[in-house]
């Protein structure tokens, strides 16, 4: 496919991005690799397999954004009839078949900007965390508002647009297609598998630190776009405010005045539990994977404000968000 570049980015990700990078050779015009430091030999491993290598300069500070944009430039600078990129994670493995059906989207849909599939974790069994991973990525298909991480672009769209914004540490997914949709382009989520991936992620702090970003990027979604038409996570924004804190404010400090019947507030906990729960059920899922799913969206509310609290502290300090990393 002549039209098609690849990029992928990494950091340390080992032979994870060796068989992301064996998943694609041969079958798009380049591939590049953008890495983000790496001490593992990442980028000697993805030199010997014939792979475009570019190193980010270490004296500004990483992020998945401006590792993209950095291999799209080098990508256009080296083949400059791409028309499509499919950017993937070095975590992921691109699954046969997909990079063709994304093209053909692309190629005959000309008002879309953005295609993406299914990604799956690989190994769901290993550990709740996971499996948490491959629920929240099972994602309706059709028409969407954005796409994660790995997903094939119009390079058209994206100039237009100018690319990813470099500064977020995460959540720059979604901030992009708000800026392509406004442009009038469609991001569409097709019915079929396109990666799969491996977040090695089997500890409490590592799920916490995952959830905390996650909290990160909705507190600077809402700083760059709450003012929006669509009020960008705002009400994502407001839920983890009130969970995360302003309930459990009030169920502690009005106790005295009460007499205890405050602490009744905490009942709210296992009720949205509950809903969230029946939602879940409701798209397929099976009955302990929804309860669990419900579980951690709810307990997820406290690292979420850490997370904003974190990005508004920095914020008000003038002080530079770093990437915050689960992986060892």
């Amino acid at each position: 496919m002549r039209q098609v570049g690849l990029v992928a980015i990494g950091r340390n990700e080992g032979n994870r991005l060796r068989q992301c990078l064996r998943s694609v050779m041969g079958k798009v015009a380049q591939v590049v690799y953008v890495d983000s430091g790496s001490n593992d030999g990442s980028v000697e491993m993805a030199r010997s397999l014939g792979v475009d290598v570019v190193e980010l300069d270490q004296a500004t500070p990483f992020t998945a954004a401006r590792a993209r944009n950095v291999g799209l430039a080098h990508l256009l600078q080296t083949h400059p009839q791409i028309e499509f990129v499919q950017f993937v994670d070095g975590d992921c493995e691109v699954v046969a078949g997909w990079l063709a059906s994304a093209h053909n989207e692309l190629d005959t849909k000309p008002d879309v900007a953005v295609v993406c599939g299914r990604r799956r974790e690989r190994f769901p069994e290993h550990s709740v965390y996971n499996r948490l991973c491959d629920q929240e990525w099972d994602t309706p298909v059709g028409e969407a508002k954005a796409c994660g991480g790995d997903s094939m672009m119009r390079v058209q769209a994206l100039q237009q647009v100018g690319g990813f914004n470099p500064t977020l540490i995460a959540g720059e997914e979604p901030e992009l297609c708000l800026r392509l949709r406004q442009k009038n382009w469609k991001i569409v989520r097709l019915d079929a598998e396109m990666t799969l991936h491996d977040a090695e992620m089997t500890r409490f702090a590592q799920w916490w630190k995952r959830t905390l970003r996650a909290g990160h990027a909705f507190a600077e979604g809402v700083w760059l776009h709450g003012s929006s038409a669509e009020h960008h996570w705002v009400k994502e924004s407001w839920s983890i405010w009130f969970w995360g804190l302003l309930l459990p404010l009030l169920a502690i400090g009005m106790a005295w005045f009460t007499q205890g019947w405050s602490l009744l507030l905490w009942s709210g906990y296992p009720v949205q539990t509950y809903r969230i729960y029946r939602r879940i059920q409701q798209r397929g899922l099976k009955s302990r994977d929804a309860l669990l799913y419900a579980f951690f969206c709810m307990l997820g509310k406290f690292p979420n404000l850490v997370g904003q609290v974190k990005f508004y502290f920095n914020n008000y300090l003038g002080t530079r968000n770093r990437l915050i990393e689960y992986k060892g």
